[in-house]
């Protein structure tokens, strides 16, 4: 008996793969998700309506902004079940959206114009107020099908599913990095505004109570010597002596303003010897250490400035220590701030405190702040800044 060679071709090709299951478990979520669809689009279009036509109604009133700013806000949580359901049913990733960064800070004008201004909320409304007829389509082309069509089902639903993950990655996706920084620029420009207003108000109020009260008393006091000095000049002597010293505290009390607006160590040599200078007047020892390879830009160094500064007073103030450290060195493109003491711990960034302040004036300039007090010490702080070289002193390393 003759043997058959296998011919070349078709018969020595390789099987092809199982073509994939027509209704398999993906299929069946995305026509649970098509279905559900209604539902989900009936609430969140009586939610927008309710909202927005209320809201627009009420605005000739108190209530009718803060309104329409709370119901931005449930926007949010609407759009956050939203992309849930999408992640379980359609297998869509999207990411949540950045929080809202005005938490915390500024008055109650400035919290409500962010809330009103936030475009996840808006893309949220605008995704419910489009999404009534698309359900009421999906759900009767999905349920009509389910007894009519059924062979073409699973194409269908992959078709309508896609329009709804290209909905969901376009309304319901996170801002992109640029619009989530313009909000939190936003914000923190408040904060910057509201600590420079905070900061004036003080120089007025130190100029005012202090060396302005003390020259109109050096003033009066020599006007007086002036009257006695050729009927007692024994008497003017001593007014003028007291005028004398008047005037040595008067430029005291100048120079420690000007310290506070701006020390001269600080422009002339640097954070290093202003540092040094600090740390002098604090009434626990205290030990500094700066490496530093160039000189960052003079907002950054005055900020950095002022934030040891004020952490080396608090520690004067309340830290009961016996010793503490300052130690500021650079990696690349930031600059590290750690204060270190010995006392009985407890610091927090509660809500009027001043570190919560150091923070949020940290936070004004893409900078960082972090406070490691246990209870019995000892405290860490942390702060770290961009570098933002000094222009025409490019940095080294």
């Amino acid at each position: 008996m003759t043997q058959r060679t296998p011919s070349a071709g078709a018969d020595t090709a390789e099987p092809l793969p199982p073509p994939r299951p027509a209704y398999d478990a993906h299929t069946w979520k995305e026509i649970a998700h098509l279905l559900a669809n209604l539902p989900s689009a009936l609430l969140g279009f009586v939610y927008v309506t309710t909202v927005v036509f209320t809201s627009a109604f009420l605005t000739v009133t108190v209530i009718g902004f803060p309104l329409l700013a709370a119901g931005l806000m449930g926007a949010r949580q609407l759009g956050k079940l939203e992309r849930a359901r999408a992640r379980a049913l359609l297998g869509v990733r999207v990411d949540e959206p950045s929080p809202m960064p005005w938490r915390g800070r500024g008055g109650f004008l400035q919290q409500l114009w962010m809330m009103l201004k936030d475009p996840v909320g808006w893309r949220t409304l605008l995704y419910d107020f489009i999404r009534l007829p698309w359900g009421v389509l999906t759900f009767a082309l999905t349920l009509v099908s389910l007894f009519v069509l059924w062979p073409v089902l699973p194409y269908l639903a992959r078709g309508l599913a896609n329009a709804d993950r290209a909905m969901v990655r376009g309304l319901l996706s996170p801002s992109d990095e640029l619009e989530r920084r313009i909000a939190e620029l936003e914000s923190d420009r408040g904060v910057v505004v509201d600590t420079a207003a905070a900061d004036l108000r003080r120089i007025e109020r130190d100029l005012h109570d202090g060396a302005q009260a003390r020259l109109v008393n050096l003033a009066m006091g020599l006007g007086l010597a002036k009257e006695k000095l050729l009927e007692d000049p024994d008497s003017a002597a001593v007014m003028v002596e007291e005028a004398h010293g008047e005037v040595k505290l008067a430029l005291q009390e100048l120079r420690d303003l000007a310290r506070g607006i701006h020390p001269a160590v600080l422009t002339d040599r640097g954070l290093d010897a202003a540092l040094s200078s600090v740390a002098s007047r604090c009434t626990v020892p205290v030990k500094v250490t700066v490496d530093l390879d160039a000189r960052p830009a003079e907002a950054i160094e005055g900020i950095a400035y002022f934030t040891v500064s004020e952490l080396l007073q608090n520690i004067s103030k309340h830290a009961e220590a016996r010793s503490a450290s300052v130690e500021v060195w650079r990696v690349r493109d930031r600059l590290l701030i750690q204060v270190e003491d010995d006392g009985r711990g407890g610091a927090r960034l509660d809500a009027g405190s001043g570190l919560r302040g150091l923070a949020e004036r940290l936070d004004a300039v893409d900078g960082l702040f972090v406070v490691e007090s246990p209870k019995g010490g000892p405290t860490t702080v942390t702060a770290e800044l961009p570098w933002r070289a000094r222009a025409g002193v490019p940095g080294r390393g």
